[in-house]
Order: structure tokens, then C-alpha cells, then sequence
């Protein structure tokens, strides 16, 4: 629904202009999906260059890349994680344990299970982080190994065939 200012000077921002414009295609559309050729019609009626939709076309794709890339990061954090609590929890408890057989109770073992415990929740906080410069910088460490790996399987692929 339109505020009474919009309606009164039938002007719209920006984001207005797209978000009406979401809304309209997708009631359109009875899959919820538009070929290019629907892309490329809509694009001309408001004006949109070829050249400026297929720039745009390429930043969301390269968009889509990152965010895939994002996830697949996010995971192998997770799965590092759960490696470290399981490893966590199989030590100290063998650590509890030797420590009940030998002294009848906890006293050596309580300061290992406390002094790793203290880095673990640090290192389930750290994960939980999604943003900020520490997260970027993990991942960007994390892609350009991935990328350096990835390059050496290409080259010995290649020598090796």
C-alpha cells in the first residue's frame, strides 16, 4: 500500500521501484522462474542496456559463487569443530577416568578438562562469528588454500596423464 506522500507526488526511491518490481514478476510468473528471453524483455521495457544487464548478470553470479563458497566454509568450520570437541571429549574423559583409578579422585584431571575447556568454548564462540574482519580473513585464508590445492591437483593431472 502506498504512504500518502508517494501517492500524493507519484514518486518512488529506488528500493520502492524494486521491490514493487519483485513483487510484480512474481506474481507473473507461474513457476516462480523466468527464462532469459523474459529476463532480456523486461530488462528493455525499463530501459536496461544489454551490456548493463549482462555486467549485473555476471556480479550475480559471481555473488552466487561467493555465497557457495561461504557455506562450503562454514561447513568444513563445523566439521573442524565437532573434530575438536569429539577429540575433546574422548581425551578427557580418558584423562577423568585414569585420574579416578589412580588418585580415587578428581584433582590433576580437573585442571586439563577446565584449562581445554576454557579454549573450546572460545573456539565454539569464534565459530558462531560470521562476520567481521577475524571471519573474513579465516575465509579468505581458507579459499586461497583451497585454490593453491586445487591448482596443484590440475599441474600433477596434467603431468601425470
Amino acid at each position: 500500500m502506498l504512504t500518502s506522500e508517494a501517492a500524493m507526488t507519484d514518486l518512488y526511491s529506488q528500493e520502492d521501484v524494486q521491490e514493487i518490481l519483485q513483487l510484480a514478476i512474481a506474481r507473473q510468473t507461474d513457476a516462480g522462474e523466468l527464462t532469459r528471453a523474459q529476463l532480456l524483455e523486461i530488462a528493455d521495457e525499463l530501459g536496461i542496456s544489454p551490456m548493463d544487464l549482462q555486467l549485473a548478470e555476471q556480479e550475480w553470479l559471481t555473488r552466487q559463487g561467493e555465497n557457495r563458497e561461504r557455506q562450503t566454509f562454514n561447513l568444513y568450520r563445523q566439521q573442524r569443530l565437532k573434530q575438536r570437541l569429539t577429540r575433546f571429549l574422548i581425551v578427557n574423559a580418558f584423562l577423568v577416568v585414569l585420574n579416578l583409578l589412580t588418585a580415587g579422585g578428581l584433582t590433576w584431571s580437573l585442571y586439563v578438562l577446565l584449562g581445554w575447556g576454557v579454549f573450546t568454548a572460545l573456539s565454539v564462540w569464534k565459530l558462531r562469528q560470521m562476520d567481521g574482519d577475524d571471519y573474513e580473513d579465516a575465509f579468505q585464508k581458507w579459499r586461497r588454500r583451497r585454490l593453491i590445492k586445487k591448482s596443484i591437483n590440475t599441474f600433477f593431472d596434467r603431468w601425470l596423464r
